[in-house]
């Protein structure tokens, strides 16, 4: 596989003095859902104290910033209200912030839960709806300062895989990430300040997925830094015909092609293991 020039980034983290640098190597983004209906785990982290122990253990396995959700994203999901989305995340990042100081990531599309996870303690917004479900979110985000990781995604989480069609692929993701990345800088949010998603899994089929991993560089395009979040996707199932808890090594396939492509962070469940791809991978990418 081609390996592409990773250029490198400097984003401010709200709370703190020290930046986020990107690109010297890839960093590794841990997800911690708590929620009961995550397609990955199953909600076998849906409580606080087990939460906690689970971004610990990631902490542990060097994790470079981890990734707090309180609201489950998969196909045909249904929201949650904001105040239980705060009571599932809050203590988290919280607990976390007992033992650690790693960057902490919000994933969510609510602007009070934002706001609030940034007053506990989190360093960056990520938003899958790109600012768009939430009119509230861009001024929280520009108010904090803080990073915001914008995800391209056609349609909501419950209706995200009706049929998802496009008549260019790759134009479109660009053309999407473009408008809300401007639409940011608007309302008051550095330029710098933003990481785009190609959305892998979000109004996509397949084959879609397939293409983007295939291709990710032509995300290079936006003159951002790379969050690349495939892992344990229902693509990477369908193509070796495993399940959701089988499907580690395609995932550690698709990461090793996003890192050849420049990605800056890989997002994903199995920090020990996909830690050891993201450094592999690199000292590849060095040799060249």
């Amino acid at each position: 596989m081609a390996l592409h020039p990773r250029k490198r980034f400097s984003l401010r983290l709200a709370g703190r003095t020290e930046p986020l640098v990107l690109g010297e190597r890839t960093l590794v983004m841990g997800i911690v859902n708590i929620t009961p209906d995550s397609f990955s785990d199953g909600g076998k982290c849906f409580g606080s104290e087990a939460a906690i122990q689970q971004a610990r253990g990631m902490v542990e396995a060097g994790a470079d910033i981890l990734d707090i959700g309180g609201e489950s994203t998969r196909p045909f999901s249904e929201p949650v209200s904001v105040d239980e989305e705060l009571r599932r995340v809050i203590p988290v990042i919280e607990g976390i912030r007992s033992f650690s100081v790693i960057p902490v990531s919000i994933d969510t599309t609510k602007a009070m839960v934002a706001r609030r996870a940034l007053a506990s303690g989190a360093n960056l917004i990520n938003d899958v709806s790109a600012l768009a479900f939430d009119e509230a979110m861009v001024e929280v985000a520009a108010h904090a300062g803080s990073p915001v990781i914008l995800m391209h995604m056609q349609g909501t989480p419950r209706t995200m895989q009706e049929n998802p069609r496009y008549a260019s692929l790759f134009s479109e993701i660009i053309a999407f990430l473009e408008e809300r990345i401007q639409f940011a800088e608007k309302n008051g949010v550095d330029r710098s300040q933003v990481m785009v998603d190609p959305g892998i899994g979000f109004g996509k089929t397949a084959a879609h997925n397939a293409r983007i991993v295939a291709r990710l560089e032509f995300l290079h395009a936006l003159d951002r830094p790379i969050v690349f979040g495939a892992s344990r996707k229902r693509f990477i199932g369908s193509i070796l015909e495993r399940d959701v808890d089988d499907r580690e090594v395609g995932t550690a396939v698709v990461n090793t092609q996003a890192i050849a492509a420049a990605a800056h962070i890989i997002r994903v469940h199995d920090v020990p293991f996909q830690k050891q791809v993201a450094v592999m991978a690199d000292a590849l990418r060095h040799l060249t």
